[in-house]
This record gives C-alpha cells, sequence and structure tokens, in this order.
C-alpha cells in the first residue's frame, strides 16, 4: 500500500529536482558568458561591465520580490503543478528572447521576464514541503543543493564553451532545456497539494510586504530568518562577481571559467546530494548550520586572497562545504508550518531572498568596481569576499544566538526530533 505512493514521491521528486536545475541552469549560463556579452553589446571594460551586471540582477531580483508571494500562494489555491508548467513555459520563451537581445537595453526586459517566471522556486520548494515528512524533510531539501550543483556543472560549461563560439548558444540551449521539462511535467507530475489543504486566494497575502510581514508570526525563527538572509547577501560575491574577478585577476578565457563551475558544480553535487544525508541525521540540523556557515566564512577569505589561478580549485573545496547549512536552514524553518501554508512560507522566503539579491550583486559589484576600476588608489579585486566572509560570520552569530533563545522552543523541538528520527 505504501509503495504506490513512495514511487509517485520519487518521480515528483526527480521532476522538481529538474525544475530547481533548470532555473539554477539559467543562472550558470549566464555567470561566464555575461563578462563578454556586455563587453561586446556596450563596448566597456570588465570593471564597467560588472556594474551592469549588478544592475542587471537588481532587475531580475524586483521582479522576483514583486511576484514570488503571487505565485506562492496561487500554488496553494490552485495547486503546485499549474504554476509550475507555467513558469517553465515562461522561461523557455525567456532564453529564447535573451537569446536574440540586441543590446544592453533589451537584456533589462529580458532579465524582467527572467524574474516573473524565475518565482516559480518557491512553489517548487512548497512541493517538496508536501511530499516530506519530518524523517526526510531536511534530506529532501538538500536536492535543492544537488539542483543548483548540476545546474551549475551544466550551466557554466553550457555558457562558457558554447559561449566561446556565439553568446547566443548558451540561451538557447537552456531554452531547450526549459520547453522539454515543461512538456515532459504535463504528462507526469502528479499534483501534491491536497484538496483539503488549499486555501482561498487573497491579494493582501500576495503582496510581497505583507509576505515579509508574515515571517513575523514566526518569531522564534526571526535570528534564523536574518542569518538566512545575511547568507544570501553573501553568496553573491561568488555567484555574480567570479567571472569578473577571474578575467581581471588572472585573465582567463571562457575556458577556464567553465571548467572551474564545473568543478564548483560536482563539488557541490557530492555535498548536498550526499554527504548532507549523513552530516545531519548523524550530528542534528543546528551543528550543521554553524558548521556550515563558518566552511563558507573560510571558503570567502581564502579566495579573496589568491594569489594563482590553479588555487582557485583548492578555496573552493571549504567554500562548497558551506552548502551543508542551506538544507538544515530551510529545513528547521519549513518544519513550524502547517501544509496549509508551505506556499505562503515559501514565497515569503523567496520574497526574502529576492530582497538579498537586489542588495548583493548591486553591492558586490559596486565593492568590485570600486577597489579595479583605473583610477582606483587601493586596487583590490577580492574585497567582495572579505565583505561576503564577514556577513557570513555575522550570521554564525546570529544563528547560535537564535538557538539559544528557542531552547525550549518549537524550532529547537523540531531540530532534536528530527535528528532522533533520522
Amino acid at each position: 500500500m505504501t509503495s504506490k505512493p513512495n514511487k509517485k514521491h520519487s518521480a515528483a521528486l526527480g521532476f522538481i529536482f529538474v525544475t530547481l536545475f533548470v532555473d539554477v541552469l539559467g543562472l550558470g549560463v549566464i555567470i561566464p558568458v555575461m563578462p563578454k556579452l556586455l563587453e561586446t553589446l556596450g563596448h566597456i571594460d570588465v570593471s564597467t561591465a560588472t556594474q551592469y551586471s549588478g544592475y542587471l540582477t537588481f532587475t531580475y531580483a524586483s521582479m522576483q520580490f514583486l511576484f514570488s508571494s503571487v505565485l506562492g500562494n496561487l500554488s496553494d489555491r490552485y495547486g503546485r503543478r499549474p504554476v509550475l508548467l507555467s513558469s517553465l513555459l515562461g522561461f523557455g520563451i525567456d532564453y529564447i528572447f535573451m537569446a536574440f537581445a540586441p543590446t544592453i537595453g533589451w537584456l533589462f526586459v529580458g532579465r524582467t521576464i527572467a524574474g516573473i517566471t524565475g518565482a516559480s522556486n518557491s512553489t517548487a520548494t512548497a512541493y517538496i514541503a508536501d511530499i516530506s515528512t519530518g524523517k526526510n524533510r531536511a534530506a529532501n531539501f538538500g536536492l535543492v543543493g544537488a539542483a543548483s550543483g548540476l545546474g551549475f556543472i551544466i550551466g557554466i560549461g553550457l555558457g562558457a564553451y558554447l559561449g566561446d563560439l556565439n553568446v547566443k548558444y548558451p540561451f538557447m540551449a537552456a531554452a531547450a532545456f526549459a520547453l522539454i521539462n515543461a512538456a515532459y511535467g504535463y504528462f507526469v507530475l502528479p499534483e501534491s497539494l491536497a484538496l483539503k489543504n488549499r486555501r482561498r486566494f487573497e491579494w493582501k497575502k500576495s503582496n510581497p510586504i505583507s509576505s515579509l510581514r508574515n515571517l513575523g508570526k514566526y518569531p522564534a525563527l526571526t535570528g534564523l530568518v536574518a542569518s538566512f538572509s545575511l547568507v544570501y547577501v553573501a553568496q553573491k560575491a561568488v555567484e555574480y562577481v567570479l567571472s569578473f574577478f577571474l578575467i581581471e585577476k588572472f585573465n582567463w578565457t571562457l575556458n577556464s571559467i567553465g571548467t572551474l563551475g564545473i568543478f564548483i558544480g560536482v563539488v557541490l553535487v557530492a555535498i548536498q546530494g550526499g554527504l548532507i544525508r549523513y552530516t545531519i541525521p548523524k550530528f542534528g540540523q543546528e551543528k550543521n548550520i554553524v558548521a556550515g556557515l563558518l566552511f563558507y566564512t573560510i571558503g570567502l577569505t581564502l579566495i579573496a586572497f589568491a594569489n594563482h589561478g590553479w588555487l582557485m580549485y583548492l578555496y573552493m573545496i571549504p567554500y562548497c562545504l558551506g552548502g551543508i547549512s542551506g538544507p538544515a536552514l530551510q529545513g528547521l524553518i519549513t518544519g513550524t508550518v502547517s501544509p496549509k501554508e508551505q506556499g505562503e512560507l515559501q514565497g515569503s522566503l523567496t520574497s526574502l531572498t529576492s530582497v538579498a539579491v537586489i542588495i548583493g550583486p548591486l553591492l558586490m559589484s559596486s565593492v568590485f568596481h570600486l577597489f579595479t576600476h583605473r583610477n582606483t588608489t587601493a586596487y583590490f579585486p577580492g574585497a567582495p569576499y572579505i565583505l561576503g566572509a564577514v556577513l557570513m560570520l555575522i550570521s554564525v552569530f546570529l544563528a547560535i544566538r537564535s538557538f539559544k533563545k528557542s531552547k525550549s522552543g518549537k524550532p529547537k523541538a523540531q531540530s532534536e526530533k528530527l535528528k532522533a528520527e533520522g
């Protein structure tokens, strides 16, 4: 009697994995090719191109902020399936649009479309929460990290190698992935949200500001949510500045950047698709969170002071080990919410990460430009990574403080329960 639901859940998790993979694939495709694309379209240098990249990401994240809570609440009303499939279709259309953008101005239009459709992440994570139990919740959220790793492998590889041939080719490949996955999901993806757990759609709850305020319903999680936000801001130093950093400091080619991206993806898949399935049951969510954040801090500091290109491979290992904190954080937070509110919660968290993505790339790209432009008196390309390390260190203290405050509260009890069940 239990095998059929398990098989359905496995198939659904596979689809969600691919959906999140396609989401990150879009980011991966853009990362290596963006410096070349901006330099070519705008006839500008690497340092100036970094600023444009920050503005483009600001546009993308702003749209995510505005629409993530809408899609999350729509999924609570009509189910996860139609929202996911519609978003994938939108992704495919957007990538085709981006492939043929003739100027930097058109890239902003494309990023607007991508931001709206990219808000599907909140629905995908709500789907995982729907079909997960206390025992496997954190491990299933590890699929998000594994999908991110694989997305980086394929995305950065495509962006680098295909972009070396023609800057349009990576976007066309990403479009094919999105549209094929949408067609596949139409035939195989079951609905995860039971009719009894659906609720009426309310525009008030779909307001992005209201969506953020909804997090206030869980005061015991304030420290964790703050830590969650700082982690996302700090990560932008790697996600959005790394290609510019490698070109500026080591004069790397697209192929060299792509090879490092593939290496990062392999390490992320190994850690978040395998390692955390051992570390979370063994050590518990709280220890995974603290250890992961410390690994992030160490990795970012080392990257900042790398003086040889080959060291980037070595220093990316502790940085990637920081990924053990993400699934534990998300598993701890979502474990406090009822099935009826998972879409709303994930919409709120996605709105929060969108704010972080609005702030992070602008901040990191501005810091990079400040320390690398032609007239700078303090040349230091690693400055964004030092800032990221400081933010990660602050997040460690916020998380520990939250654990102490909730020692006798629900988050702590939930954490210990998950550890015992694991």
